[in-house]
């Protein structure tokens, strides 16, 4: 189930276009929950007008619900897919609509939930909800067995030559899901005829056809893992033998491995240097942030200690005026009401001046929370630029298969302190 979905504003104008017909050829309204009215134009402008009460322009979170071509889905599916999205981005318990649209004999349905938490006055925060609703889609998809898109397939599942860095450390950190892995050998083997297609299908998921050892036929993938294609692919040996022809003429394992590798090696290579103007990039960055969060700060706290002198100043005056002058300030003395005034004029000082102090306090501890996530941030980007240069560097001397590899890149460091130390000379001169 393809499942997309944005955050927005104008519910007025989303009802609308929920109940219209246009091309649909049945619109049905199958749950408005939640709000006080069960009108969905009333609902979603009872939404807009608690986001009013609020900063957040987009309060809705609108998405669609795609089943495959030709699969019959109960409103129940729809319904508990909903509920495991709600629960997946935080939206449980916050008020929803449901409809369902229905043109050229299929069937989808439209999901809506109200972004503002009405106790808090506040909206939810969705973050990744793209890669978590991606992880839904293929979880469905797995469940009901259906026939996945080459959109939602595992990226790792296709020529690895073409991986961006960020696919390949999301690939080593990932594990394959067997049943998806199962899934597309037997889509490679379904959608080829001959052994050039089949070739072919399996090269563009990351695949390579070789002969095995002892199990025949086999695909091998860029991590060197080898999977025999009868098991994986349930296809019998003899079916195999039909298409593919004659396994002899089939490269070994292990020749298949070390050509991989070789190209592996290359490509790995080019992320190393990739990595490293990446992580420069991103640390310019992260001292941009800290300066200009730096003078956010220092503009903060003018503002608050130009607003304190202010009222300093305006409340020193109005306790001034309490103090009496003149013969009346000798009648009061005498009477006792003068040292009453002053000692309430000390009190409500104190009182002023702690409440200054407390309010700076709250600036200032606000902002230290604020420099501090900042500079977890900054220790992040360093750790994790330093962890993915030595993982790829591992994955290089993997790759090489010996230790000549690290014997070279030694001597190329060594190569470079002694230049390094010819030039120092010169340059202190």
């Amino acid at each position: 189930m393809i499942l997309k979905a944005k955050e927005r504003g104008d519910g007025g104008q989303l009802a609308r276009y929920l109940l219209a017909m246009r091309e649909n050829e049945h619109v049905e309204l199958h749950e408005v929950s939640g709000f006080v009215s069960e009108d969905l134009i009333e609902a979603f402008h009872e939404a807009d007008a608690i986001a009013k009460g609020t900063r957040c322009k987009n309060y809705l979170f609108s998405m669609s619900l795609n089943p495959p071509v030709g699969a019959h889905v109960e409103a129940e599916v729809f319904e508990k897919t909903a509920d495991v999205i709600a629960k997946k981005l935080g939206l449980e318990d916050q008020p929803r609509a449901i409809v369902f649209h229905e043109k050229d004999g299929r069937r989808h349905a439209h999901v809506v939930w109200s972004r503002i938490d009405a106790e808090k006055m506040r909206a939810i925060n969705l973050p990744h909800y793209k890669t978590k609703l991606r992880e839904i889609s293929r979880e469905l998809y797995l469940e009901h067995g259906w026939d996945m898109p080459r959109g939602l397939q595992d990226r790792r599942l296709r020529d690895p030559l073409t991986f961006s860095r960020e696919e390949w450390q999301q690939a080593r950190r990932a594990d394959f899901d067997p049943r998806e892995l199962k899934t597309v050998l037997r889509q490679c083997w379904e959608t080829s005829d001959n052994r050039a297609s089949f070739e072919h299908a399996l090269k563009e998921r990351g695949f390579w056809l070789a002969r095995g050892d002892r199990r025949g036929f086999v695909a091998i993938d860029y991590l060197g893992e080898v999977y025999s294609l009868s098991r994986y692919a349930g296809v019998k040996v003899k079916e195999l033998e039909a298409r593919l022809g004659n396994r002899e003429q089939l490269p070994t394992a292990a020749a298949v491995k070390s050509e991989v590798a070789k190209g592996m090696t290359r490509k790995l290579e080019t992320f190393i240097a990739d990595a490293r103007s990446d992580a420069k990039q991103r640390f310019a960055m992260m001292a941009f942030r800290k300066k200009e969060m730096v003078a956010a700060h220092q503009n903060e706290r003018g503002k608050l200690l130009v607003r304190h002198e202010k009222r300093w100043l305006a409340e020193v005056n109005e306790r001034a005026q309490r103090l009496p002058r003149g013969f009346s300030g000798i009648w009061h003395r005498l009477t006792g009401q003068y040292a009453k005034i002053k000692a309430q004029n000390e009190q409500e000082t104190l009182k002023a001046w702690q409440r200054d102090r407390a309010e700076k306090d709250v600036l200032i501890f606000s902002q230290l929370e604020e420099r501090q996530a900042l500079q977890k941030d900054i220790e992040k980007q360093r750790s994790q630029a330093q962890a993915e240069l030595l993982q790829l560097r591992k994955d290089v001397r993997k790759y090489h298969g010996s230790d000549e590899f690290e014997r070279d890149r030694a001597k190329a460091d060594l190569e470079r302190q002694r230049r390094r130390s010819r030039l120092r000379p010169r340059l202190d001169r």
